[in-house]
């Protein structure tokens, strides 16, 4: 995989004029650490909407860590609502070209974005995961947003992570589709989805990738276990993309790289009129960063392939 590490894509981005980036609901340490961050390396250029007071009062507390952090525009917001809808307002005006979740709930921030932002795609979130134990990148999909989706609900799932991965130059990427075991059992709906799948890219309604399903996760990312296993596939133990079964189970696989195997997660939501970043309320600053990195690469991406 090109980018084999956040370094290296962050790497790619600094080059790249800053994008504007609506923060909704800033009035939170984490989130402004990352904002600043990002500003300071020349990712963006936060637009930082929520609690005027509060935000100014927390910037003069982080110049401890950062000096005086980069002069940035900030725009009060009764509530986390009304922060969220002055967010899309910016991206329709044109004076944000991303949008970057704040200190507020995914729901709160994500409904005007269903409401003004949706193409002709669905919303689904990506998280690409940068572990030591794994050679490059991984993306996982969906662990925010898609509660229990049916087959058509994954195979649009699997086509946004796809376009993600092309946009990180992953010309072919390996996606996995993920079950409790790799043969298919009827009494295990997510393994019937899985063949499915597999067999719809085979036929070209899904492209873009080689797909193959069900994969249990130790044989996804290990050739060992698959060999073990009998398993002979292009992608098992070279999986780029792991499509999860349903929402639970992803943010359950995603949070365990976190906080078990040292992952930092970058969280972004493909098919909205612009990248959306959205991270969990905790994550850490870093995580904000590689986020904002990943959105900007993901913007000037998509002004390449523009006709």
């Amino acid at each position: 995989m090109p980018y084999a590490h956040f370094d290296a894509l962050l790497a790619a981005v600094a080059p790249l004029d800053d994008i504007p980036v609506a923060v909704v609901d800033a009035a939170e340490e984490h989130v402004l650490r990352g904002a600043c961050e990002a500003k300071i390396q020349s990712i963006i250029e936060p637009i930082l909407i929520g609690d005027e007071p509060r935000i100014r009062h927390l910037l003069r507390t982080l110049e401890t860590d950062f000096g005086h952090c980069p002069a940035l525009r900030i725009l009060h917001a009764d509530s986390a609502e009304a922060a969220a809808e002055r967010g899309v307002e910016l991206v329709l005006s044109g004076e944000a070209k991303a949008l970057m979740k704040g200190h507020l709930h995914s729901d709160a921030f994500l409904h005007p974005i269903l409401a003004k932002l949706r193409t002709d795609r669905r919303l689904s979130h990506v998280f690409v995961a940068d572990l030591k134990t794994y050679p490059k990148l991984l993306l996982i999909t969906d662990a925010a947003i898609n509660i229990a989706p049916d087959l058509l609900t994954k195979a649009a799932i699997l086509q946004n992570a796809i376009d993600l991965a092309h946009l990180l130059d992953v010309a072919e990427p390996k996606a996995a589709i993920l079950s409790a075991v790799e043969i298919i059992n009827p009494a295990i709906v997510s393994t019937m989805d899985a063949a499915c799948l597999s067999k719809m890219a085979e036929r070209g309604q899904i492209t873009g990738a080689q797909v193959d399903g069900p994969l249990a996760f130790d044989n996804a990312i290990s050739k060992e276990s698959a060999r073990i296993k009998g398993i002979h596939s292009g992608v098992a133990g070279e999986a780029d993309i792991l499509v999860v079964p349903d929402l639970v189970s992803g943010n359950i696989l995603a949070k365990d790289l976190e906080y078990l195997a040292g992952a930092t997660l970058a969280g972004i939501v493909m098919g909205a009129k612009v990248p959306v970043i959205l991270t969990s309320r905790a994550d850490p600053a870093r995580a904000r960063l590689v986020s904002a990195g990943l959105a900007a690469l993901v913007h000037y991406r998509r002004l390449e392939r523009l006709p």
